[in-house]
């Protein structure tokens, strides 16, 4: 299953942005001893200047993530790259941001199993391909090594390894801003597990993450307390919420498997897991109030509101008792949750805007043989390597990720 799961992910191409170009530059200048990006061409977005040189806004730790792939691979200067989905540069991807999905998937799979046995596989195939971690599976963003992270730093935290969970945290924190919120309540679960050695302990394993970054913010920002997130967050809107949920790739609307998630939780606090309940629910309300709060909750040309990403391993948690107590309805919405997640996975990086939601993209294909406009905004893929055009590589991808989730569910029967 995980490797259907990793196929159907991470076999899209998509075309290079100004996201890989800010990565890799940072690599680069990190290769070199250095933090700035001055070796970057041109107007940098995302960039700040401070002592007379250019900073990434963005934490460092993606960049340093991709730093041994961008020299195994010998990755081109970005001006070599081919503009509709450089080879190379998908590999940089894989082996960053595609080892992070691939592990943070395991981990759901492994512990939704635990939490119901016979589950966890459809547990990890629902959140793997009916929620936003597909389309974020092999991106030069930050939010799916992230939330493998945040996510492994809870299951350590469970595991009573609090030392171990405070390093997974402070890697998350270097990896993305966001993650302080993940840092903060596992560390206060840490403490209703363990009592004050749990969060000392915790506390230490976190220190190296956080003192790197504060180094990093010192030089880039001017103190070591200094984020760019101020700049970019304010309190939750309509507007902001709408985006969220409802706008033309809104959790409701291409992940409504969310919803059983959320309803799972409940159950989870039910059958007296009430201390890990808990934390997943404060983990999920707190970043999607944020993510309703940010200026621009899609964060640029995205595939919908990533900024959440790190918190929906945690909503997971929900799916494996929801398979148990509602097999057929949770097997329905995440069917319908794959579906649309599928056709958003192969064509968000073109830039298209889903008039009125992807699913209105999506009705007229079987009976237009093809031709609905999505056609025209499908990425390349791995298939293309053996001779599949952009159209045929969707449908196999298509394919790869229904055959996932059947062997789930026959996993599950049986």
């Amino acid at each position: 299953m995980l490797a259907l799961v990793v196929l159907a992910a991470c076999s899209t191409i998509n075309g290079t942005s100004i996201e890989d170009v800010s990565r890799v530059c940072l690599a680069r200048s990190l290769a070199h001893g250095q933090l700035n990006v001055d070796r970057c061409r041109g107007e940098l977005a995302s960039s700040i200047r401070h002592s007379g040189h250019a900073y990434s806004t963005k934490a460092p730790g993606m960049s340093a993530l991709e730093l041994p792939a961008v020299e195994v691979v010998r990755l081109p200067p970005d001006t070599a790259w081919a503009p509709d989905g450089d080879a190379k540069l998908w590999a940089v991807r894989l082996l960053s941001s595609g080892l992070g999905f691939a592990l943070c998937v395991f981990l759901v799979g492994r512990i939704s199993e635990g939490i119901a046995p016979g589950f966890g596989g459809a547990a990890a195939v629902a959140f793997a391909l009916g929620t936003l971690m597909a389309p974020l599976a092999v991106v030069s963003f930050d939010q799916a090594p992230a939330a493998a992270l945040g996510f492994a730093a809870f299951t350590l935290a469970w595991r009573r390894r609090p030392g171990l969970a405070g390093l997974a945290a402070g890697a998350a924190l270097l990896l993305a801003y966001e993650s302080t919120a993940v840092l903060l309540l596992v560390g206060a679960y840490a403490l209703v597990r363990g009592g004050g050695d749990a969060l000392a302990r915790y506390a230490r394993g976190a220190a190296p993450g956080l003192l790197l970054l504060a180094g990093y913010d010192w030089a880039a920002f001017g103190a070591p307390w200094r984020t760019p997130l101020h700049d970019g967050v304010r309190l939750p809107s309509a507007d902001g919420a709408w985006k969220v949920f409802l706008a033309d790739r809104g959790l409701l609307v291409v992940s409504p498997v969310v919803v059983a998630a959320a309803l799972g939780l409940v159950l989870l606090w039910r059958r007296g897991d009430r201390a890990e309940a808990a934390l997943a629910v404060a983990v999920t309300a707190l970043f999607t109030l944020v993510e309703c709060g940010f200026a621009d909750p899609y964060g640029g040309v995205s595939p919908g509101p990533r900024y959440l990403a790190p918190a929906l391993p945690f909503l997971a948690l929900g799916l494996a008792p929801m398979f148990v107590a509602r097999p057929l309805a949770t097997a329905f919405v995440s069917g319908v949750s794959i579906v649309a997640t599928t056709a958003v996975t192969v064509s968000w990086a073109s830039g298209i805007h889903y008039v009125h939601t992807v699913w209105h993209q999506l009705a007229p294909y079987p009976a237009q043989l093809g031709s609905s406009r999505i056609v025209d905004y499908l990425e390349r893929s791995t298939f293309s390597w053996v001779g599949a055009n952009a159209k045929h590589g969707a449908l196999v991808t298509a394919l790869v990720a229904a055959s996932a989730f059947v062997v789930a569910l026959i996993d599950a029967r049986e």
